[in-house]
């Protein structure tokens, strides 16, 4: 039997996709994000293992408030790093009559992310900077994934919800949010484009792990501008 690892368990979650949904954190990141604010998921040989049955199982306790446009999401971590089993496990909700969404950090993909993503439902994908200097700078990794899961989107004509964190001194600017305008104009499936206000919350649990906080002492991006640039996302 299928077994993945499993950093933890949201239900009724309301901000990781459409509708009330059941999400999933997959144990295992490749990528170091500077605002990472699990970074007890980057181990992918930490959290716990988990069998199919149990994922199908947490999943239909939830499908009473579901409705018709809620699900599971697949979070982490970096869902995509267990490729094998979340298509099995998309696979077996889908039986059931549950739908799924993959949220991704747009910082892996390989051999198995195809299969997953057409699976899926839908698509969540971070968007962690356009320049690609800035992406390696920002995330340890370069873009090769980010357009890799992008041309499969725009090939399955995938649905698709794109994240952006604002980060204050960043990318907190007008002309950030016309290049990424444009940088998304050639996706063609995007329902929503949701801009992300960087925050320090996940200090502490850095220095509990003892690990460095690259961002220490930066103050979280400031909700009225956050606001005016929203205002500004191709989708507004």
């Amino acid at each position: 039997m299928m077994k993945g690892r499993l950093h933890s368990i949201e239900t009724f979650g309301a901000v990781d996709g459409p509708g009330i949904r059941t999400v999933f954190f997959l144990q295992g990141c490749p990528a170091r994000c500077a605002y990472c604010h699990n970074p007890d998921t980057w181990n992918p040989c930490g959290g716990r293992e988990v069998e199919l049955e149990e994922i199908v199982y947490r999943a239909k306790r939830g499908m009473p408030y579901y409705g018709s446009d809620g699900g599971v999401t697949f979070s982490g971590g970096e869902p995509l790093l267990q490729g094998k089993f979340l298509l099995e496990a998309i696979k077996a909700l889908k039986a059931e009559g549950i739908g799924s969404a993959i949220d991704t950090s747009g910082t892996y993909f390989d051999e198995d992310s195809e299969a997953a993503i057409a699976a899926a439902d839908m698509v969540l994908l971070d968007i962690k900077h356009i320049d690609p200097a800035k992406f390696h700078e920002l995330t340890g990794r370069d873009q090769g994934p980010l357009f890799k899961l992008i041309e499969v989107i725009n090939r399955l004509e995938k649905p698709i919800w794109v994240r952006q964190v604002i980060v204050p001194g960043f990318n907190d600017n007008e002309e950030y949010i016309e290049a990424l305008n444009a940088f998304l104009s050639g996706i063609k499936t995007i329902r929503k484009v949701e801009l992300l206000g960087y925050h320090n919350m996940a200090e502490n649990k850095y220095e509990k792990l003892g690990i460095k906080y690259k961002l220490k002492g930066l103050a979280p991006m400031n909700r009225e501008k956050l606001q005016r640039l929203s205002a500004l996302t191709i989708t507004a």
